[in-house]
């Protein structure tokens, strides 16, 4: 096994024991089927709960293994079977376990926790059932639970399409350049082409080889994600939602006016963003700034990295913290954890997997830029969060949320920049080049990813008022967006108006992207603080950590010193982009 590959035989040797385990999973399939109309019965719930957790147990290694071989390779048809294989099975064990919310919910809260009391054993469970009964009003009886269970596949085959059209059936185009050279474009090097582009025709030629796929395909991509909004809506229908917004944030606890208060002060306060476009395009001597300009450098640094040299500088960054920090940064990078470079066929972007017990394992497409040396702080952050995860909560318990789930991995980003903006004495173009740094990091980290979640929130309201959804609707929400937070005709680059296709979060985890803003808002304020040297506040990042999943999202911020249900925490953001683009427009200046 090549050290920058997964080692996946940590799950299974071989082939032949990913089958068998499968089959053990399976089996208990019709187990779990025939405790229903039992669970009144003290002893059929204490006994259904440990096979529930053993089937977990054994789900949680079988898709781990699955998923992830079948990212390595996505053209491969055998490793897309096996993972078919257990999504099939996931979805036969949700409808055979269908009846356990209903059943326990007939129980009654008071009756669960004093069984929970006189059994320890199942203490794990108290979060999980305390969620269950949080969302008791749109839990449906037992049959309606089966029935819906049974539609289960559907939502599966939405995400598969996507994944299918745009990843298996894609192919890589090329691009003619003013030259007369071409250059092959593909989803893991076109933002590195783009940087390295000089002249804005082959920046445009290398933007369009990427979207013309989508281009080709635009009616279908849009049927796809009204397939994706009609989903949610049948599901709102279905469970009483109020609306698509809610369903998705009320199984966490997190109040709409979270949501609705990010987006408000995002949308609102662009000025910076705005201000920024502006002196980008005044220094790079653009006629007009296009939205895939951004990759622009306003200052060149040649350095290339390679992935040892981007572990070093990354474990060099953490120096200053705890050895016990520095030892999980370690841990998680070991070889075998991490797939590092790309790969025909492998899936794009970077990811962290883990959680059950599991060790976590990073996916990277690492080309040496200095991006990748920040995407692996990043996801080395995310897997530091699951281990402390493990270390600090029982098996059911360390699941933590999407919303909490980024706080970790821009951490480590914003103590690497931080590292990189004080270690010696920098020259103009490093200054510049890393304030550029900063600054994207807040464009996209906050203001990009609150414009997708806006733009869903948009796209949801338009679709519980029975309009109908097409490409050019989805297209035409994308461009007012663009308008209001970049201020951008993006009409004007042909195809950007297509970018919602690009953007596998819309497909996939519908309310997903949000998140990102509100994690990178709660780490920039906690960051701030360790930073200070303020007391406990390290001390309450790392606890934050190791609640894992044992509470809700928004109460595990609060906790750490970070109340996103106010204006203030949003409007630091916006305080430090302004500092920085001054600073920037400063430097440049000089």
């Amino acid at each position: 096994m090549a050290n920058d590959r997964w080692d996946l035989s940590v799950f299974f040797k071989d082939e032949e024991a990913f089958l068998s385990t499968l089959e053990e999973f399976k089996a208990l399939i019709p187990v779990v089927a025939s405790f229903k109309g039992t669970l009144h019965d003290e002893n059929k719930l204490a006994e259904y709960l440990r096979l529930d957790k053993k089937a977990n147990m054994l789900l949680v290694r079988c898709y781990y293994f699955a998923s992830m071989r079948s990212d390595q390779n996505k053209k491969d048809v055998a490793n897309a079977q096996d993972l078919a294989k257990v999504q099939i099975a996931m979805q036969n064990y949700g409808a055979a376990a269908s009846f356990f919310s209903p059943e326990v919910l007939a129980l009654g809260k008071e009756k669960c926790e004093d069984f929970l009391r006189r059994n320890p054993e199942f203490s794990e469970y108290s979060f999980q059932l305390d969620q269950l009964f949080l969302e008791q009003e749109h839990v449906l009886s037992t049959r309606e639970e089966e029935l819906l269970s049974a539609f289960s596949p559907v939502g599966g085959g939405i995400r598969n399409l996507y994944a299918q059209l745009t990843i298996a059936d894609g192919k890589n185009r090329e691009a003619a350049l003013s030259d007369g050279s071409k250059v092959t474009v593909t989803q893991a090097n076109w933002s590195s082409l783009i940087a390295k582009t000089k002249k804005p025709e082959d920046r445009k030629a290398i933007f369009e080889a990427l979207y013309s796929y989508y281009d080709d395909h635009k009616s279908t991509y849009g049927e796809i994600y009204n397939l994706t909004l009609q989903r949610q809506l049948a599901n709102v229908k279905t469970r009483g939602y109020s609306s698509i917004l809610e369903s998705h944030l009320s199984g966490n606890n997190i109040p709409c006016d979270v949501f609705h208060t990010l987006v408000r002060v995002a949308s609102t306060h662009a000025a910076p963003l705005q201000k920024y476009i502006e002196l980008r395009r005044k220094a790079l001597g653009l006629e007009k700034h296009r939205s895939y300009d951004r990759f622009l450098h306003l200052a060149e640094s040649e350095t290339h990295y390679t992935y040892e040299e981007a572990k070093q500088l990354f474990y060099d960054s953490i120096k200053g913290f705890p050895e016990d920090f520095q030892a999980k940064a370690r841990e998680v990078t070991k070889d075998g954890y991490v797939d590092v470079y790309p790969a025909e066929g492998k899936r794009s972007g970077a990811y962290s997997n883990g959680g059950y017990d599991l060790h976590p394992f990073i996916l990277l497409n690492f080309v040496g830029e200095l991006n990748d040396v920040f995407t692996l702080a990043h996801e080395s952050g995310h897997s530091m969060h699951t281990l402390y995860a493990e270390e600090g909560q029982p098996t059911l318990k360390q699941d933590y949320t999407i919303f909490v789930a980024e706080i970790a991995s821009t951490f480590n980003e914003h103590n690497l920049l931080d590292y990189l903006l004080t270690r010696g004495d920098l020259s103009k173009q490093d200054r510049i080049y890393l304030l550029q740094k900063a600054i994207d990091e807040i464009v996209s980290t906050f203001y990009r990813q609150t414009l997708f979640g806006h733009y869903e929130y948009l796209m949801a309201q338009k679709v519980e008022n029975g309009e109908p959804i097409n490409y050019q609707v989805a297209s035409k929400v994308m461009v007012d967006l663009y308008r209001q937070y970049y201020g951008i005709d993006i009409e004007e680059e042909g195809l950007k108006p297509l970018v919602w296709a690009y953007i596998p979060h819309l497909f996939n985890t519908p309310f997903y992207v949000y998140q990102y803003a509100t994690s990178f808002t709660s780490s920039m304020l906690l960051y701030e603080r360790v930073k200070n040297k303020e007391e406990g506040a390290f001390d309450r990042y790392i606890a934050l950590l190791k609640s894992g999943g044992s509470d809700y999202p928004v109460s595990q911020v609060k906790q750490a010193g970070v109340d996103l249900t106010t204006e203030a925490p949003y409007l630091a953001v916006i305080h430090r982009m302004e500092s920085l683009v001054d600073q920037l427009e400063k430097a440049l200046n000089e």
